[in-house]
């Protein structure tokens, strides 16, 4: 059996000093395939995350939402998703897609990466690669509710955010994160497109300038060590990173350039962090009314 993780993840892997066990369990948890609890988790969710790589290079977190059943898997290879699909994330047929199901109550994740085989207004079909499940640490605990939401205007931000935005990050207890092996990853099927969650106290994540430009620091903690997202970060240093608003319904998507951070006297000046991901925001989108619950 080939190594379930690209050269990127293993490279991460070795420098943390955990390379044959994150390879051991890797070889026992992550399937090509996704196994029948798995499909049952997906079919019960009312939004799922999506990481994708547009036209330009850029990777995206975004959310897709409906009625429980909006996600439903034909087979164990197969993912559907029924929720119009913007044109602007690069969703096309042949693209790498990678997709976190995350059930805030009771912290339960599962995360499934794949290519497109179609895609349009109606929605997606997705070609299972890679099938896995995470633990639950970091997750705050929430019930969100279906809220009818008008969807907005989306408003366009550049790479220095103003002030109402740094303070919806600075009050966030949940991001979600998405990375690509590559501006083009449809080669292997362990080198796709990921998306993950990032979670902890209300200002988690660090706010700060450089040059006019806003820059965000997340603190990368203890995990599962398959360094999924950061293997793909030091293959390619393009992240996505989104946050949603549990009391205006809104949803906030950056996309921008990152840096891992290892050095030991910077990482512990954040609590409990291993690691750093450093993110220069380059640009993003205010999404009203584009998550469409509250908690």
């Amino acid at each position: 059996m080939d190594s379930p993780f690209h050269q990127g993840e293993q490279s991460v892997q070795t420098r943390a000093g955990v390379r044959e066990r994150a390879e051991q369990m890797g070889r026992r948890m992550i399937r090509a395939f996704l196994p029948e609890q798995h499909r049952q988790f997906f079919e019960q969710l009312p939004f799922v995350l999506v990481g994708s790589v547009d036209d330009e290079g850029a990777v995206w977190a975004s959310v897709l939402s409906g009625r429980p059943g909006f996600v439903y898997t034909p087979d164990e290879h197969t993912l559907r998703v029924r929720a119009a699909v913007g044109a602007e994330l690069g969703i096309s047929a042949g693209r790498a897609l990678g997709i976190l199901g995350i059930e805030l109550p009771t912290r339960r994740r599962n995360r499934v990466n794949g290519r497109v085989t179609s895609a349009d207004a109606h929605g997606l079909t997705l070609a299972v690669d890679q099938s896995f499940g995470n633990c639950p640490q970091y997750i705050t605990v929430r019930v969100p509710r279906a809220v009818p939401r008008e969807l907005g205007t989306v408003r366009g931000v550049g790479a220095r955010l103003p002030e109402e935005l740094v303070a919806w990050i600075r009050a966030s207890d949940t991001a979600f994160i998405a990375s690509a092996a590559s501006a083009d990853p449809s080669g292997e099927a362990n080198e796709g497109v990921d998306v993950s969650h990032r979670g902890g106290e209300p200002g988690f994540v660090e706010v700060s300038e450089r040059d006019g430009t806003t820059v965000l620091t997340i603190p990368d903690y203890a995990g599962n060590n398959a360094f999924n997202t950061l293997g793909n970060l030091q293959r390619y240093p393009h992240v996505g990173l989104s946050f949603p608003s549990f009391e205006r319904g809104d949803w906030l998507a950056l996309s921008g350039r990152a840096e891992l951070v290892w050095d030991a006297d910077e990482v512990a000046r954040y609590p409990h962090a291993k690691r750093l991901v450093r993110m220069t925001v380059e640009q993003g989108r205010v999404l009203p009314g584009g998550f469409p619950f509250a908690s």
